[in-house]
């Protein structure tokens, strides 16, 4: 007789990914589904900075062909926004009004970039890079040699940053204190990181606040931005990069507890013994530290993809250490992170 089972995972990228490998390599003859509210199949964010030296469209960023998904019969609902999880009757909704019934269910849907309040009134006119499509806009519009501004530079940022500077661009960075998320840097470090960007050929402007972001001119550069100095520059797009917040708005009300996310057990167990969560959407219990942790990056957010699919397919698998999170000069005085690393 078949498996009865039918796991459902919310969240298309790394951990949601690695998990319906892991359920369909454990669990033959399960049902599995895939619920995302993006447009494409699983495809790698960190690659996004390539669309800046090379061509080449969405389906060079796929991490695994079509086929592999008929091949192993993983359900890959698109353009699906899933509202209310009623974990009692173990069921989700979607924006369309569908319900869908779940054995086990995985939320992994990652998280979501995250705007300071007092820059929520310039939204319209910042240029975000979390999605495929939304990248393709900055490069489209662009300029050869064009100016950006960068806002907070967080990890990801600084990523697309030294990109961008290799690929001729220019590029001018505000540093707050999300510039470095999430790494914890002191002090001493934070001076160290910033003259190595500066090296980099990053132009950076410390101390100072935004009063305003407006539409440039006509025959004038795309965006003006004043500071609270009295300085203004322009630049052709101003992008936000303060970290993530989880995107789990639609477990409200599931019963589920939840904080800043989803709170789990090491073995990625929520309070409800039916539902699961991983990487960037859940807090994670650290018994040394006697609290709940984020853990971020591409091999720790695999792990926990793979670690939640076992224990959902009956092991009793323990989150214990994650990859080494500290931001580092290498020998050539270069800034690495480890969360630019994946495989």
């Amino acid at each position: 007789m078949g498996s009865t089972q039918h796991y459902v995972i919310i969240g298309n990228g790394v951990a949601g990914n690695e998990a319906a490998y892991c359920l369909r390599q454990r669990d033959p003859e399960s049902r599995i589904t895939i619920i995302t509210a993006g447009r494409l199949l699983f495809y790698s964010r960190y690659e996004l900075p390539r669309l800046f030296h090379e061509t080449c469209d969405w389906r060079d960023f796929l991490v695994n062909p079509v086929d592999y998904y008929v091949k192993n019969r993983i359900n890959v609902r698109r353009n699906s926004f899933v509202t209310h999880v009623d974990a009692q009757r173990k069921t989700l909704s979607l924006a369309h009004k569908e319900e869908i019934a779940y054995s086990q269910l995985l939320v992994a849907s990652g998280g979501a970039s995250y705007l300071p309040a007092e820059l929520d009134e310039f939204a319209p006119l910042l240029n975000r890079f979390n999605l495929y499509s939304a990248a393709c806009k900055v490069r489209d519009i662009l300029p050869r040699k064009g100016k950006v501004v960068m806002l907070g530079g967080d990890v990801l940022g600084l990523d697309l940053a030294r990109n961008l500077v290799n690929a001729g661009y220019q590029v001018i960075l505000i540093p707050t204190e999300h510039t470095f998320w999430p790494h914890r840097v002191d002090s001493d470090e934070r001076s160290l990181f910033l003259g190595a960007l500066k090296d980099m050929g990053v132009e950076i402007i410390e101390g100072v606040k935004i009063e305003l972001i407006a539409q440039g001119a006509p025959g004038m550069s795309a965006r003006h931005i004043l500071f609270d100095d009295g300085r203004e520059i322009f630049a052709d797009v101003v992008m936000p990069f303060f970290g993530l917040l989880p995107a789990a708005d639609f477990m409200m009300g599931s019963g589920v507890d939840f904080e800043r996310g989803l709170l789990v057990s090491t073995n990625l167990r929520t309070t409800d013994q039916n539902i699961w969560a991983a990487g960037d959407v859940c807090q994670i219990w650290s018994p040394e530290e006697n609290q709940y942790r984020f853990y971020y990056g591409w091999k720790n957010v695999k792990k926990m993809g793979e670690i939640a699919a076992r224990n959902m397919t009956g092991d009793d698998i323990h989150w214990e250490t994650a990859t080494d999170q500290k931001m580092f000069l290498d020998k050539n005085k270069q800034l690495v992170s480890p969360y630019w690393e994946h495989d």
